[in-house]
């Protein structure tokens, strides 16, 4: 099995919506993502002879993902009023909305799908929300 790994950071806030603790207040992270993406074989032919994938490609697929995080409020849909989701976007701050709770949990998930959608022979994606702590989503099939 060979496994390739790449990085990307995005900066954004969130909230916990419905949490019992510190956490239900906006506040920032510096999230480093990590995406893992494995194969049984190398490709035969091509200019990607020899290779799983083209690091090229999946560091960028990887960084687009991050960059439409970066700098934004992550909020999960129903969690904010209308009036305030109106006054934040007459502000002109940028909004990202998911539909579950911005937990790191999540957010590996989401990441994870859309590289999934990109046809990339993605196995897992680990999300730091602080330097020692991350969650990681992989498919059954890797557990």
């Amino acid at each position: 099995m060979y496994i390739l790994k790449t990085a990307a950071y995005f900066d954004s806030a969130h909230f916990l919506y419905g949490y019992d603790g510190k956490c239900s207040n906006i506040h920032g992270h510096r999230w480093k993502t990590e995406a893992e993406f494995s194969g049984r074989e190398l490709q035969k032919s091509g200019i990607q002879r020899e290779m799983l994938i083209d690091f090229g490609d999946i560091k960028r697929e990887l960084k687009a993902l991050a960059d439409s995080f970066d700098h934004s409020l992550i909020y999960e849909k129903g969690s904010l009023k209308d009036k305030t989701l109106e006054a934040l976007k007459e502000e002109g701050f940028k909004l990202t909305e998911i539909p579950c709770r911005p937990t790191a949990e999540n957010l590996a998930r989401i990441f994870f799908e859309a590289l999934k959608e990109k046809n990339l022979p993605v196995s897992a994606v680990t999300v730091y929300e602080t330097p020692e702590n991350c969650a990681v989503y992989m498919e059954e099939k890797y557990v």
